[in-house]
C-alpha cells in the first residue's frame, strides 16, 4: 500500500541579500514539519529554492557590474548552503531561472489567457521596488511604502498586460469561508480576508523589455517579460513536474505554504486567484509567520544588526540553532531578539536542562549497569500540537518533559538509593529521556539520534556534555 503523500514549500528568497535569521524561522520550520511527516510515514516534496527576476535584481546585478544571471548564481549557492548548515531535509530546490521553470511559467501564462483572465492596458501606478508591488495610497504612510521608508516610489505610466484580479472576490470569499483555518494563525486569516472583501484591482504582470529585460518573456509578446511575482509563485507547480509531470503533480498537490507576513497577500489571495484562472485546485494552508526585529529596532544591514543563521550556528551548534530558532515562536506575532534572550534560552533549556539532565542520568547508568530501552511512536498531545502545526507549543511540550523528569530526580533521589531500588529509578529515567528524545527528532535531528543510540545500548556509558557552556 503507498504512503500518503505530504507537500510543502517555503516561499522563494530574492537573491539581493544573504540569508538571515527571518529566512532562517521559515526555512527550519519547514524542515520540522517534513521531518515529522515523514516520521508518521508520509511522501514528502519539501520545496524551497530562489526567487531570481526581478527589477530588484536587476538593478542590484547592475550596481555590481555583474551580468543579472551570474549575480542571481552566486547568491543561489548562499542559500542553497543553508541545507548543509542548518541540517535540512529539502529535497527540491528550485531556481526560477530555470528553463522548466520558464516554460511553466509561459504555459501557465496561456492557460490563465485562454481562460479570458489576461488584458493588456495602460496604467498609471505607484510602485515599491523593495516589495516588488504596487501600492495605493491607503497602503503609504507619509507617501511611502512602510516596509521601505528609506526608497522613493517609482511613478509608472506604461501598457502592460493586466491579470483580472478583480473577478475573484466572490471565489476567494467562498475560499476561507469554506476553509476558516486556510491561513494561519487566525488573525491573518482575518485580514486577508478583510482585504479582500474591500474589492481587490486588477494588477499588471508584465514589463516593458526595453526598461527591464530581466524576466520569464511573455509568450507571443517579445516586447513584454513577466512581472516577477506571476513568474515566482508558479515555482509551486513548476518543481513537482507541473504542466509535464501530470501524474506527479496529482500526487502531491495542494500544498502547505511557509511565508512571511509581508507575503501575506500575494500568498493567500493573488496567487489563488490565479490558481484559479488556470483551472488547477487551490493551495491546503498557508502558514505565516511574523517579522523579526532585533533589540527593537528592524533588522537592517545598516544598522548591523542582521543576525546571520552562520553566527547562530557558530555560538550555538547546528542543533542549538534550531532549537533556538523555533523557540522564538512560529506562525504568530512579531518576535523581537536580543543575543541576550538567545544565549538565555540556549543555557536554560539545553546546557543546564536537556544536556545537564543526559550527562547525568548517563554517569549514573554506567555506575549501576543499566541498560538502555526504545521507545517509538509520538504522545497523543504532541501529535496533536505538531499536527496543528503548533511548532513551538510543541517544542515547549518537550521542555515540559525535561523539567518533569527532573522534578522525578528530584524526588526519588536515585543517588541517595542502592541496589535494585536505585535501578528502577534509573531505567524508568531512561525511558523519560528516549522518549524526550524520539519526540526531538523533528527539531534536532543529529542530538536526536546520538541519544537516542546511546541510551539504547545493553550498557549505558557516561556522556561527554551535548550542550556546551557559552564562554
Amino acid at each position: 500500500m503507498p504512503r500518503d503523500t505530504f507537500y510543502l514549500t517555503t516561499t522563494l528568497p530574492y537573491v539581493n541579500a544573504a540569508p538571515h535569521i527571518g529566512f532562517a524561522l521559515e526555512i527550519v520550520a519547514a524542515d520540522v514539519i517534513a521531518r515529522y511527516q515523514r516520521l508518521i510515514n508520509k511522501e514528502v516534496v519539501f520545496n524551497t529554492g530562489t526567487d531570481e527576476h526581478g527589477q530588484k535584481i536587476y538593478q542590484q546585478a547592475l550596481e555590481n557590474n555583474q551580468d543579472p544571471q551570474a549575480y542571481a548564481d552566486e547568491y543561489a549557492v548562499k542559500f542553497d548552503d543553508l541545507k548543509k548548515l542548518l541540517n535540512l531535509s529539502y529535497t527540491n530546490f528550485i531556481r526560477t531561472t530555470s528553463p522548466d521553470h520558464k516554460a511553466a511559467a509561459q504555459e501557465f501564462w496561456r492557460r490563465c489567457d485562454a481562460n479570458g483572465y489576461i488584458y493588456k492596458s495602460k496604467y498609471k501606478t505607484k510602485y515599491c521596488v523593495g516589495c516588488e508591488l504596487e501600492k495605493t495610497d491607503s497602503e503609504l504612510e507619509d507617501g511611502k511604502c512602510p516596509l521601505h521608508p528609506n526608497n522613493e516610489l517609482d511613478m509608472r505610466e506604461e501598457e502592460n498586460y493586466f491579470f483580472k484580479f478583480s473577478k475573484f472576490q466572490k471565489q476567494l470569499l467562498d475560499l476561507y469561508d469554506k476553509n476558516p483555518e486556510f491561513v494561519k494563525p487566525v488573525g491573518k486569516q482575518k485580514e486577508i480576508t478583510n482585504f479582500v472583501k474591500e474589492g481587490l484591482r486588477d494588477f499588471s504582470i508584465s514589463r516593458l523589455k526595453e526598461k527591464m529585460p530581466w524576466g520569464v518573456p511573455v509568450p507571443n509578446d517579445p516586447d513584454h517579460v513577466m512581472y516577477v511575482w506571476f513568474d515566482a509563485l508558479v515555482n509551486y507547480i513548476s518543481t513537482i513536474g507541473w504542466p509535464q509531470d501530470q501524474d506527479n503533480f496529482k500526487k502531491f498537490w495542494p500544498v502547505i505554504q511557509l511565508a512571511g507576513k509581508d507575503n501575506l497577500r500575494q500568498q493567500s489571495a493573488m496567487w489563488q486567484a490565479m490558481l484559479m484562472a488556470a483551472n488547477l485546485p487551490n493551495s491546503k494552508k498557508i502558514l505565516i509567520n511574523g517579522f523579526i526585529g532585533v533589540d527593537g529596532q528592524k533588522m537592517s544591514k545598516s544598522l548591523g544588526n542582521v543576525i546571520a543563521p552562520s553566527e547562530l550556528v557558530e555560538k550555538y551548534g547546528i542543533d542549538g540553532a534550531r532549537f533556538v530558532i523555533i523557540n522564538l515562536g512560529v506562525f504568530g506575532d512579531d518576535i523581537d531578539v536580543t543575543w541576550q534572550k538567545l544565549d538565555e534560552t540556549y543555557t536554560a533549556d539545553l546546557a543546564n536542562g536537556l544536556g545537564n539532565l543526559c550527562s547525568r542520568v548517563a554517569r549514573m547508568c554506567e555506575q549501576n549497569s543499566v541498560q538502555g530501552s526504545v521507545v517509538s511512536q509520538f504522545e497523543n498531545n504532541f501529535s496533536k500540537l505538531m499536527d496543528n502545526y503548533d511548532l513551538t507549543n510543541a517544542l515547549n511540550w518537550i521542555t515540559d518533559q525535561i523539567a518533569i523528569t527532573d522534578q522525578y530526580l528530584s524526588k526519588t533521589q536515585p543517588w541517595k538509593k542502592e541496589g535494585n531500588e536505585q535501578k528502577e529509578i534509573l531505567i524508568e529515567a531512561v525511558k523519560r529521556i528516549l522518549s524526550i528524545f524520539y519526540h526531538l527528532q523533528p527539531f534536532m535531528p543529529e542530538t536526536s539520534n546520538i541519544i537516542l543510540d546511546h541510551f539504547s545500548q545493553l550498557k549505558i556509558a557516561s556522556l561527554a556534555p551535548l550542550f556546551p557552556r557559552l564562554a
